[in-house]
């Protein structure tokens, strides 16, 4: 299973506010920090909005910010909000025109796995995957402030 660019893009907004000082940035702030169009992450910190897990607020002092705090957001959740489509095989999905769809057992084992895989995601926060907070500062050019605002 791979997951789209937006649920990649997603990840990497959350753990720019989880290290950022004040934990708030801006979009454009973000995209220079990552390397990545500002208007793709316009796209995602709008479905994060949507989803409950950022804030956004225009014009001076505004910009994006975590919702809750870092260790009640799991990657679970991140990766519900973002993607669409978890059918890792067609009998998962609602279309099912498999031949032998109900009499195989490979959509059960196929289920299970997912769940297994989310089972893993939703014990992940935040928190866990940004541990190393002073190495995300660094490689995002927050050490001495937002990117762009370096002294």
């Amino acid at each position: 299973m791979r997951h789209t660019s937006h649920a990649d893009y997603a990840l990497r907004v959350l753990l720019y506010l989880r290290v950022a000082p004040g934990r708030r940035g801006s979009v454009g702030e973000m995209a220079e920090a990552h390397r990545i169009s500002r208007n793709h992450l316009d796209k995602v910190v709008n479905r994060l909005a949507a989803a409950g897990l950022v804030e956004t607020a225009r014009g001076r002092g505004g910009g994006v910010r975590l919702t809750r705090d870092p260790e009640t957001i799991t990657v679970g959740q991140v990766m519900r909000a973002m993607e669409t489509d978890f059918a890792v095989v067609e009998c998962l999905g609602p279309a099912r025109y498999c031949r032998v769809a109900g009499v195989c057992g490979a959509r059960n084992v196929f289920a299970r796995a997912l769940d297994a895989y989310f089972a893993v995601l939703d014990e992940a926060n935040l928190d866990d995957i940004a541990e190393n907070d002073q190495g995300l500062r660094g490689a995002l050019g927050l050490i001495h402030g937002p990117v762009g605002t370096r002294t």
